[in-house]
């Protein structure tokens, strides 16, 4: 059984190199073009994932504006397609050009066979890489809490609980700090619930004055007051069978919480102006980023509504708190905005990835969300760097990845404690960090540690 051969589109107007390429790149199933409109109309034909381009081609096949354009062409209709640009010495700077436009790599010639075949190889890798982690996110698309991104574990726990409370009927309170993804939640919640096909219905109470709040939650009569000129159903109403989500709940006025409370405990709902107890089954998600203990402790909040929304509560950790996260995320934002704006794919430079992983990230997912979509709309390069991130902040020093130098850190820093807590007693210090004597002899000298004080 034959294997079918990776399509490679090879753009050179010179017949003497298209044959001379097409030879030497057997390994691959070669498409020639020699001019801007061929090479369009190849790359929307065969959807290549890597080509090879002169930049000197007709009209101007001494410079490089034509080979330019089509470049710019080419990464705007497959942002995805690796670009090897193929220059003489004296167009370097071209080359250098077409880098900071988009292109994967470049190749001096005259080609060496060998060397540009190995170019070839690692873009074709690269981008059966790429469209393999695509496929991955796509395919988890469809899981509730696909939305979640995280490797951090006390994350991890917060979607393991959702998965154990989300079949049941409790009802339950999301706390978090604001942009942590308490909504994103909430919604994982009504999709993981016998009640997914139904309705899910969210309100922000601190965005609706208190004046509309009721009607809005509960409905109206007609005639209840000037201008409601029909019967309407509010949302909990609205929600009947599925899931009704209460977003920033402590914001909730105190006249609405008692109705609120007596719904909760009834599951019966009265519209404005109306008179009938309709009976409603829904179930209720809360969120807020307040301390509701301590609002109740305050006389802010009813404290007997407080226990009845929080029979479980789960607490989302801010993005600061999660180890590992926020480059996470900055790379998943990164790869959804060069997308969704059509640009060639990015990549952090140094400098930014230790200013995303050193910031405190205040307002969380939906700052680090902002920040990435703008620092890929203003990105000049091919690399995002710290000034496209725009976090007001100075340049930091990248913390160590090399594990033997964070081991040798870890190893003086407990050491050195170890010492001080037993006044540098040897025997004490060696049982206090589990190893033995001549071994914490050996750690000592090779870290240059010294006692305080001399032991037997």
């Amino acid at each position: 059984m034959t294997q079918t051969k990776p399509k490679l589109l090879i753009i050179e107007d010179d017949p003497g190199l298209q044959k001379q390429l097409r030879w030497s790149l057997d390994a691959y199933d070669v498409v020639v073009a020699g001019d801007r409109e061929a090479a369009l109309a190849q790359l929307r034909r065969h959807e290549p994932a890597v080509v090879t381009m002169d930049l000197g081609l007709p009209p101007d096949p001494d410079g490089a504006t034509e080979g330019l354009a089509t470049l710019e062409q080419m990464l705007g209709l497959l942002p995805d397609t690796k670009v090897i640009v193929l220059t003489g010495n004296q167009d370097r700077g071209h080359a250098v050009k077409a880098i900071a436009m988009g292109a994967y790599d470049f190749h001096q010639k005259p080609c060496e066979p060998d060397l540009l075949n190995l170019v070839i190889q690692r873009a074709f890798v690269l981008h059966g890489l790429q469209q393999e982690q695509r496929r991955l996110q796509q395919g988890q698309a469809d899981s509730p809490l696909s939305g979640v991104i995280s490797r951090d574990p006390g994350m991890l726990k917060v979607c393991r609980n959702i998965e154990k409370v989300a079949p049941s009927s409790a009802t339950v309170m999301v706390l978090g700090e604001s942009g942590t993804g308490k909504e994103v939640m909430a919604r994982a919640l009504h999709q993981l619930s016998p009640r997914a096909k139904e309705r899910f219905m969210a309100i922000n109470c601190a965005a609706i004055p208190e004046t509309l709040l009721e009607s809005e939650l509960f409905g109206y009569e007609k005639g209840a007051f000037t201008g409601a000129a029909k019967q309407t159903k509010g949302k909990v109403e609205l929600a009947n069978g599925g899931t009704f989500f209460l977003d920033e709940v402590g914001d909730l006025p105190m006249a609405l919480q008692a109705k609120l409370l007596r719904f909760l405990q009834e599951r019966v709902i009265e519209r404005v102006g109306g008179h009938e107890e309709i009976p409603v089954d829904v179930r209720i998600i809360c969120a807020t980023h307040q301390n509701l203990k301590a609002l109740a402790a305050n006389g802010k909040f009813r404290e007997d509504l407080y226990y009845r929304l929080s029979e479980i509560v789960l607490t989302i950790p801010p993005l600061r708190d999660r180890n590992g996260d926020a480059v996470l995320l900055a790379q998943h934002f990164k790869n959804r905005f060069c997308t969704q704006e059509g640009r060639a794919m990015l990549h952090f430079g140094p400098d930014a990835l230790a200013q995303i992983a050193r910031h405190a990230w205040p307002g969380n997912v939906r700052e680090m969300e902002n920040c990435i979509k703008r620092a890929v709309i203003m990105a000049d390069g091919p690399a995002i760097t710290a000034d496209d991130l725009g976090l007001g902040i100075g340049p930091v020093d990248d913390e160590p990845l090399n594990l033997r130098q964070v081991r040798d850190e870890a190893e003086y820093k407990a050491i050195v404690k170890a010492l001080a807590r037993v006044e540098g007693n040897i025997v004490k210090a060696s049982e206090l960090l589990g190893v033995s004597r001549p071994t914490l002899y050996d750690l000592m000298d090779r870290h240059a540690i010294r006692p305080t004080v001399a032991s037997a």
